[in-house]
């Protein structure tokens, strides 16, 4: 008995540091490395989400990480507008087909797709609900050179600090009020700020080039973020 369970404990502890593996950037995002991108375009993301509005917060606050990163954006209030007179708008035609044409327009190395697949809030629980995909791609190949997939809880509870029942009445109470006025662009940014902590460091940055060795984070990740992650 004794040895059954020791084998298991074993067997339990080999499978999950397996799950746990990490790997560096550098192999994690080879195609960065080997590109070398300095400027990239933010295609308008894509939303299939019931918030006909997440599509505007998100690209409004996907050039901060990028740009903090050591990248040059093209600013997305001129890309959109490009975009939209030149009846490219719509990213879905664009995901799986050549891009050469932006690199020609806009001299972009790379081209940034965010796919918004939920956006829900629940007013009682005080959260919103999200979850999202990012995609960067080549311009010049059409690989794919960095992709991650999240799903994000942001909180938006409120403590009063007031005890007793009267403090849990009072608390879901500013909580529900909270989360209806809270400012989905923050949420955006949020998820923004916490999918691309992993990114490669760019030319503009000082640590391009150093940054190989630092583990690459998961492709597919769930978290919980409030109004002080940015």
């Amino acid at each position: 008995m004794k040895k059954f369970l020791f084998f298991t404990i074993v067997a339990a502890l080999f499978l999950s540091s397996c799950g746990t593996t990490q790997i560096s950037k550098s192999v994690a995002y080879k195609g960065l490395y080997e590109e070398k991108p300095l400027t990239i375009l933010l295609m308008p993301p894509i939303n299939r989400s019931t918030n006909v509005e997440a599509k505007e917060y998100f690209h409004s606050t996907l050039n901060i990480p990028i740009n903090d990163a050591g990248y040059y954006v093209i600013p997305p209030f001129l890309s959109m507008e490009i975009l939209k007179r030149e009846s490219a708008y719509d990213s879905e035609l664009f995901l799986n087909s050549s891009l050469t044409k932006f690199g020609e327009v806009f001299g972009a190395d790379l081209a940034v797709f965010t796919v918004i697949n939920k956006w829900d809030k629940s007013g009682i629980a005080a959260k919103v609900y999200v979850q999202v995909e990012y995609i960067i791609k080549s311009i010049k190949t059409g690989e794919v050179v960095y992709s991650r997939i999240g799903d994000v809880t942001y909180n938006a509870s409120v403590s009063t600090g007031t005890k007793g029942l009267l403090g849990v009445v009072i608390d879901l109470t500013a909580s529900a009020i909270n989360t209806a006025a809270t400012k989905y662009v923050d949420v955006a940014r949020a998820c923004n700020a916490y999918t691309f902590k992993d990114l490669p460091a760019g030319k503009y940055s000082p640590k391009s080039g150093l940054d190989g060795a630092e583990l690459a984070g998961s492709k597919e990740f769930k978290v919980m973020l409030d109004s002080k992650y940015r």
